[in-house]
């Protein structure tokens, strides 16, 4: 079921699930106030590096009905959460989803490379041939990042606006719903959020980036640890394993 609403403060919540309606509209002030700093940004053009300059349509990505595709499932059927930064900077990449991308971007983020291959050494999953991650998503995986759009082109230009504070809320309402639940931090900008889950067990390590994957992200087994954590917990095990992409393109043929 979606949001009866289109838009709040300013954003497009098309694709948000209507149980995080009253969430979100009581942080409307917070997501007004984000939106307005993005469009002066937006109309700063020094802000942009010249070489995205001519590509850039929007003042943000991803597109305006992604922002908040990580909100498409209920919080009550949430069972992980993956903290990521934020979005990819190149435009056509980012989906909404932390780590994701759309499904024919080529060649995969690197920090998604290694993703997929923990993925392989852990459960010995092939890695997919995509980065959608959407049937994760489906399964009550919250992929979620800290800061919900960028600038095109800019990486990390929208830190400080104000996202930290609605990503966090939207944390502390899946921990309060008292669900079988696993936290999955990968860095240390994802786990300063760690006091926010309470006693939900936690999975932390060494970001994907291949600056720090073989400090700690290899070898960390998280997809595992997350299937035994939910077992443990008396929720159904995650699975993993993605389609391909003409299994894809074949369910979202049949959407239309």
């Amino acid at each position: 079921m979606s949001a009866s609403l289109s838009t709040l403060g300013g954003f497009d919540i098309s694709r948000v699930h209507s149980d995080w309606l009253p969430l979100l509209s009581s942080l409307e002030p917070q997501l007004a106030d984000i939106h307005s700093r993005i469009s002066r940004q937006y109309d700063d053009a020094a802000h942009l590096p010249q070489a995205a300059a001519s590509e850039v349509t929007a003042p943000y990505l991803p597109a305006a009905d992604r922002v908040f595709a990580a909100l498409a499932t209920s919080p009550s059927d949430v069972r992980a959460i993956i903290l990521g930064q934020d979005p990819y900077p190149t435009p056509g990449h980012a989906i909404g989803l932390a780590f994701a991308t759309d499904r024919h971007v080529k060649p995969l983020p690197r920090s998604l490379n290694n993703i997929y291959q923990e993925l392989r050494d852990d459960l010995g999953i092939e890695p997919a041939e995509h980065g959608d991650l959407s049937a994760w998503a489906d399964q009550g995986v919250l992929l979620l990042n800290r800061v919900l759009t960028v600038a095109p082109g800019a990486a990390a230009s929208h830190h400080g606006m104000g996202w930290e504070q609605v990503s966090s809320a939207i944390v502390t309402e899946i921990v309060a719903l008292k669900n079988p639940l696993v936290g999955i931090l990968w860095g240390k900008p994802a786990q300063t959020l760690a006091p926010l889950f309470g006693d939900v067990p936690l999975i932390e390590s060494a970001h994907p980036s291949p600056l720090s994957a073989r400090r700690g992200f290899f070898g960390s087994k998280p997809f595992s640890r997350t299937n035994e954590m939910l077992i443990a917990q008396g929720a159904s095990p995650i699975d993993w394993q993605l389609p391909d992409l003409a299994e894809n393109d074949r369910a979202e043929g049949m959407l239309f």
